[in-house]
């Protein structure tokens, strides 16, 4: 056992570049841990999150974590914090509608890279000071417009719904799409099946000659969202 604390901690302090030439690493800290977590989850998915495979990617023995984290709990709400860190959040005395918008824009762009962290976010609660920076800087910019503490507390619920909808919803057709562009050729596939379904089939038309894209749907439901929030804030001031 002994040697193996002294192996770890002289891999901890060093690398081996292509050259054969020994490198100082840099030392393992909490923010190192959680970001390779983070690395983790976003190619491998959140269940192959463990303390033994968090300490492979990071070189080192998964005993040699506990020293930074105290168990794969605080990784879990750390990681949280990671996510939510990245997302943009309003500058004093921004206009609401500005604020939210690119508010809204930023969480999908991050949400897309980390996916994975959507049912995290709710499950974990956000207790952290990131988070909790993330959610009174939002409810503070819509209760400084004007808005009331319910329609506040409406606004940040409906936003982050459609977000999160939005995502999951893009995160699953664009893995549709990657499996059926590497079957292998010959495969059978389903044949349409809008046969039958005028409507559908008109709107599966309406698609391809338009030019359907993710942006241009969430920019125009972000739009309804957004205008349907500025006449409720403006019925409330009145």
């Amino acid at each position: 056992m002994a040697y193996l604390v002294i192996y770890d901690y002289l891999v901890s302090l060093s690398t081996v570049a292509l050259d054969g030439t020994i490198s100082p690493r840099p030392p393992l800290t909490k923010g190192r841990v959680l970001q390779a977590a983070v690395d983790l989850c976003d190619r491998d998915g959140l269940g192959a999150l463990t303390m033994r495979r968090l300490g492979t990617e990071l070189g080192v023995e998964a005993m040699s974590l506990y020293k930074h984290v105290t168990n794969k709990e605080e990784i879990l709400d750390g990681i949280v914090e990671v996510v939510v860190g990245e997302i943009a959040i309003p500058s004093a005395g921004s206009d609401w509608k500005q604020a939210m918008r690119r508010r809204a824009r930023s969480a999908r762009e991050v949400l897309s890279r980390h996916s994975w962290a959507i049912g995290l976010l709710e499950a974990r609660g956000s207790t952290g000071p990131s988070a909790l920076r993330y959610l009174d800087t939002i409810l503070g910019n819509l209760r400084s417009a004007g808005f009331s503490i319910e329609h506040a507390a409406h606004a940040f619920w409906l936003l982050d719904c459609y977000v999160y909808g939005q995502v999951i919803q893009e995160t699953a057709m664009r893995l549709s799409t990657s499996k059926e562009m590497t079957e292998p050729a010959g495969s059978t596939r389903e044949p349409s099946t809008t046969n039958g379904f005028p409507h559908l089939a008109e709107v599966e038309e309406h698609a391809r000659k338009s030019g359907f894209t993710f942006d241009g749907e969430f920019e125009f439901g972000l739009d309804l969202i957004l205008d349907a929030l500025d006449r409720t804030a403006t019925s409330v001031t009145d």
